[in-house]
């Protein structure tokens, strides 16, 4: 393109402001049986390392009161991602299990369906971009 005699290259892709800038999240628990123990919440991108981030070092997690249903995390980089709650009503640090099945809450982003075992993580990941997202994570109790 030539502006007042000058050649001009071709009008490159501009990345939207928002694709680098970082995003913030809010999870809001619902369906807690009680305000015994705490919620503990595993927020990952990495599908290998969900729904336990164990070996995920960029994996955020938190433990907060049971009581407090909002969970928020500031300043995380654009990208997927997905979290599993647990309600940790005795503050053992791990979900307990009665023959394989929960006796504490747990929960995930984009509430998927339960079979037998967690959800992939393409069935909890949602997208965060450079503004505020906002999940509704229920809790379910099987015993």
């Amino acid at each position: 393109m030539i502006v007042l005699g000058v050649l001009l290259p071709a009008a490159a892709p501009v990345a939207s402001p928002a694709a680098n800038e970082l995003g913030n999240l809010e999870i809001d628990v619902a369906g807690m049986r009680s305000a015994r123990g705490l919620i503990r919440v595993c927020l990952t991108a990495d599908p290998k390392n969900f729904p336990g981030c164990v070996d995920d070092k960029r994996a955020v997690t938190r433990s907060v009161p049971a009581g407090q249903h909002i969970i928020r995390f500031d300043g995380l980089p654009p990208g997927k991602y997905a979290a599993a709650l647990i309600h940790d009503e005795n503050s053992n640090a791990k979900l307990d299990t009665l023959m394989g099945i929960p006796r504490e809450g747990f929960g995930f982003t984009r509430n998927p369906p339960i079979r037998f075992g967690p959800p992939r993580f393409t069935a909890a990941q949602f997208a965060l971009g450079g503004v505020a997202e906002t999940q509704q994570v229920t809790m379910r109790y099987m015993l």
